[in-house]
């Protein structure tokens, strides 16, 4: 599969061009265009109870598309829930890539997901304590809110981050999360930046640049909390966050 991202930062779209019969997987309801001939097949990936703790836990569809070239090649084209730029992360053995749930778009069949526990640490965090992990050889797509930035940290070299701007993680990271602010929880929560992620290398971490959580937040303002009625948050959430 080689993987060609456009119209970005803003609106980032990836095009996955595929070898004459090669198979990639995809988030459900991510498929923005395909070529003619191109199949799909949608179930629920590693089985029933790997797919609900995918669904329930990691944030992602229960189930997975796998589209199939035809024996003349072909391309899928792929864009997130949220405006925002899409890279393309190539995956070697032994290396594992934890992602926000939500984040994942598509990935080589080669290339293995599963949604782990990220510990009390995550609880926080915009992936709600647990995150995707993939791993295996191949090529990995996953979307952001906002543009993506990357920080290559040295060996020992630490960086900050609001836990709703994080998106991935090379696993050779190292990381710890504390109270954005020196002085007590209530201080820290006062001064509008609660908690925060300290990443340290040696290796990858990428961060978006817009927080999807201020965004619910910015909404929910001004429609309230009501869910009754398509102007209610729940209406509009849905519209914003899920798949048809």
């Amino acid at each position: 599969m080689q993987v060609q991202t456009r119209q970005g930062p803003a609106y980032g779209v990836a095009r996955l061009t595929l070898a004459p019969n090669e198979p990639v997987r995809v988030e459900a309801g991510a498929m923005m265009a395909m070529s003619a001939g191109v199949t799909l097949q949608a179930k629920a990936e590693g089985g029933i109870m790997k797919s609900l703790k995918r669904a329930a836990l990691g944030g992602e569809s229960f189930f997975v598309s796998t589209y199939t070239a035809p024996a003349s090649g072909g391309f899928v084209d792929v864009a997130a829930r949220l405006p925002g730029d899409i890279t393309l992360h190539q995956l070697t053995p032994g290396r594992a890539l934890f992602i926000q749930k939500g984040s994942w778009l598509a990935n080589d069949v080669t290339v293995n997901l599963d949604t782990q526990w990220g510990g009390f640490r995550n609880m926080f965090g915009s992936e709600g304590g647990f995150i995707v992990r993939a791993e295996g050889q191949g090529n990995v797509v996953f979307a952001c809110y906002g543009a993506l930035e990357v920080w290559n940290l040295e060996a020992g070299q630490s960086i900050t981050v609001d836990t709703g701007h994080m998106v991935a993680y090379e696993d050779s990271i190292t990381m710890g999360m504390r109270k954005a602010s020196g002085g007590g929880l209530v201080q820290s929560f006062k001064s509008g930046e609660g908690l925060v992620f300290d990443f340290t290398g040696p290796g990858r971490v990428w961060t978006q640049t817009r927080n999807p959580t201020e965004l619910m937040g910015w909404i929910q303002s001004f429609v309230g909390t009501s869910n009754s009625g398509p102007a209610g948050i729940g209406g509009i959430a849905g519209g914003l966050f899920g798949r048809d």
